[in-house]
């Protein structure tokens, strides 16, 4: 059965057969287009890929760590809210290669052998290193195989990447906890050990006293000595005089003896208490922890790391508020907090320079009163032997004295014992000034040591007062809070409302629209533009562009209609949405046939191929925003840019809908006067064209 419908290019007419062609085209191949590709993502299993594991383990504290195993079992296991996943094949080299190249495998991801060592590298010691795998893509693969594969694999890797980094900080937040409980620690120590200095200084200040008062008695005692010897001759000459006191001489004699003895038992007091001193600043050193020296000197060495830590993080942060893509309220307080970061930053690494520097001072500081005790000991031994001398002194007294009751009996035997008292008398003279000068000496050494325990108190003092200010500046976390700060930094920004989806909300209107264009470009290559009667037509010129028109028209609407039923089979938008989407269709569909129409008319066949550039420069510039901006812009002016729009508006929450259809209706009353005007011109013919026809 034929239809009264002019067929272009033969006098043959329209079938109903090839009107049924030409209406179920666009749908046909649309229908196709969305089956084949709408929602790629939930049929990943179609896809084959190989992982290929060359991760050699590394030793942990003791135990293996496979981490190329763990990554190869999180990407064949899949995310949790992934409908579907790669078909992953666990491989080797030789088998992937073969696989790639005969397109067994679509794609082959391998983990390198030095996979763990470089994600471990972080470690204190060791080179940092990062992490990579190498993602292959099979020379047969479908366009957008390599990058389903590539980005699953990539985000496997961010998402393993930034667990392994929420972990080293988690570590690193934890380490300030230890660290500001070990300066307690040192802190305790540092006011327990300036407590024992101030202690050990007030009875270095006595040992100072005592010592002076002993110089004294030393030195009226020499001055006592010398008088005695200074007398002795005038006794030898007066031996008569002597044999007369010598009774009470030798009762002199003897107190004095006494009083040598005295002085020995207060040197004796004195040895005893300087033994006493060292053992008591020994006790006191005793207090200091073993591992003082060794914490003090690993605090200062610290010191410069925990600068630099503390510069890294105000940098992280001041990078992340100034790369910041959240919304302006989450930028402002990022970059307040840098700003308050990089302000307290000076004050911070001062203060921690200033503990280093403290606690490489305190590590000294064990050996020095190790140093003070021994001096006290020697001063203790030296005290002792004052004492030994003095009761030699005394018991040479004693024998003065006895020769003094036997000088009684005879003046020969007096005036010897005299001129021996005399010698005796300047013997005893200067050793009681060698015991002054000693005394004073020490009483010297007393007063010093008694300064330098005083400065070892005042900086222990201090040491302990910024030991407790370090640690109050230092943060404090829990576990949990460690975790959570970890995850927070290791992974600090985080976009939401994106789709992964390659099949985008954009794709249905784009392939909806493209299918339309080409049903119209079809419709005129079955249907004549304009009819080959229009010079002897009796109808209007507007008329017969109508009529022309007319078919092409209806079958833009069905097609239109046909496509919007398609894309709701596959898609189930709301019906809503659909609706207005169908009637944008329906009118997509009139227009299109009418600026086909119009192209065929003004330019022929070539109109066809016109028609054809103007569908693939819509497709190229649909797909992706990097298009020239030539090529854009040329496209916009295109009538498929308003088709594109309201469709695209009347599914997702783009405005436009009027827009693009007071556009289409533009384009369509904008291709009916041209076509008009070619009917026109095709119905005004010269003279010699008319003789022509009339022969």
């Amino acid at each position: 059965m034929t239809l009264p419908v002019e067929r272009s290019r033969s006098r043959r007419p329209v079938t109903w057969l090839t009107l049924i062609g030409v209406l179920l085209l666009p749908a046909v191949i649309g229908g196709i287009l969305v089956g084949a590709l709408y929602k790629p993502t939930d049929r990943l299993e179609n896809i084959t890929a190989a992982i290929v594991n060359d991760d050699k383990a590394v030793e942990l504290d003791g135990q293996l760590v496979p981490l190329g195993r763990q990554l190869t079992g999180g990407l064949v296991k899949g995310a949790d809210d992934q409908p579907s996943n790669i078909d992953w094949v666990i491989s080797n080299d030789e088998d992937a290669a073969a696989g790639l190249k005969d397109g067994t495998y679509t794609a082959v991801v391998t983990i390198p052998d030095n996979f763990t060592a470089a994600s471990l590298s972080t470690r204190p010691g060791e080179t940092p290193e990062k992490a990579t795998i190498d993602v292959q893509t099979a020379p047969n693969a479908r366009v957008v195989d390599g990058a389903i594969t590539g980005a699953l694999a990539s985000t496997a890797s961010q998402v393993y990447g930034s667990t392994l980094s929420s972990q080293y900080l988690k570590n690193v937040f934890l380490g300030f906890t230890t660290l500001g409980d070990q300066l307690g620690t040192a802190a305790s120590g540092a006011h327990q050990l300036a407590d024992g200095a101030s202690q050990a200084a007030t009875g270095a200040g006595s040992l100072r006293d005592g010592l002076g008062q002993l110089s004294n008695g030393a030195t009226g005692l020499a001055d006592g000595a010398s008088q005695l010897a200074a007398g002795a001759a005038p006794l030898a000459d007066g031996a008569t005089q002597l044999s007369t006191g010598a009774g009470a001489l030798a009762n002199g004699t003897r107190e004095a003896a006494a009083g040598v003895g005295k002085l020995a038992t207060g040197a004796d007091g004195i040895a005893e208490g300087n033994r006493a001193l060292a053992t008591q600043i020994n006790a006191l050193a005793d207090q200091i922890p073993p591992s003082f020296a060794e914490d003090a000197t690993a605090l200062s060495n610290a010191a410069p790391r925990v600068n630099q830590a503390l510069i890294d993080a105000a940098a992280a942060l001041q990078k992340a508020a100034d790369e910041c893509t959240g919304t302006p309220e989450q930028c402002q307080a990022l970059r307040t907090a840098s700003a308050e970061a990089n302000a307290a930053l000076p004050e911070a690494t001062q203060t921690v320079t200033k503990i280093g520097d403290l606690a490489g001072q305190a590590a000294q500081l064990p050996a020095g009163v190790r140093q003070i005790a021994a001096v006290n000991q020697q001063l203790g031994d030296g005290a002792a032997g004052i004492a030994d001398g003095a009761r030699d002194a005394s018991s040479g007294l004693q024998t003065i004295a006895g020769g003094i009751d036997g000088v009684a009996g005879g003046a020969a035997q007096l005036a010897d014992g005299a001129r021996q008292f005399g010698t005796g008398a300047a013997a005893l003279s200067s050793g009681a000034g060698q015991l002054a000068s000693g005394a004073s000496g020490a009483e010297d050494g007393a007063a010093q040591l008694a300064e330098g325990v005083g400065q070892v108190a005042t900086g222990t003092t201090s040491l302990a007062d910024g030991l407790d200010t370090a640690v109050a500046q230092l943060p404090t976390y829990t576990d949990a809070q460690a975790t959570t700060l970890a995850d927070v930094v290791a992974d600090p920004v985080s976009a939401t409302g994106g789709s992964d989806s390659l099949f985008g909300g954009a794709a249905v209107p784009l392939l909806a629209m493209a299918v339309l264009w080409f049903g119209g470009l079809a419709s005129f290559v079955v249907f004549q533009a304009v009819s080959a009667r229009a010079l002897t037509s009796r109808r209007t010129s507007g008329l017969v562009a109508l009529r022309g028109f007319a078919p092409a028209a209806i079958v833009g609407a069905v097609q239109g209609l046909l496509v919007a039923g398609v894309v709701q089979v596959a898609s189930d938008y709301a019906w809503g949405d659909w609706a207005v989407f169908a009637m944008i269709c329906l009118l997509a569909g009139v227009a299109f046939a009418a600026v086909n129409q119009a192209l065929v008319a003004l330019f022929g066949g070539a109109g066809r191929w016109v028609a054809a550039i103007i569908g693939a420069l819509a497709l190229a510039t649909s797909i992706v925003s990097t298009v020239p901006p030539v090529l854009a812009a040329l496209a916009s002016l295109l009538p498929t840019a308003p088709a594109y729009g309201a469709m695209l508006s009347a599914l997702s929450t783009a405005g436009g809908v009027g827009a693009g259809a007071a556009g289409l209706v533009v384009w369509a009353a904008l291709s009916l006067i041209v076509t008009t005007l070619v009917v026109v011109r095709r119905r005004t013919v010269s003279a010699r064209a008319a003789a022509r026809v009339a022969v």
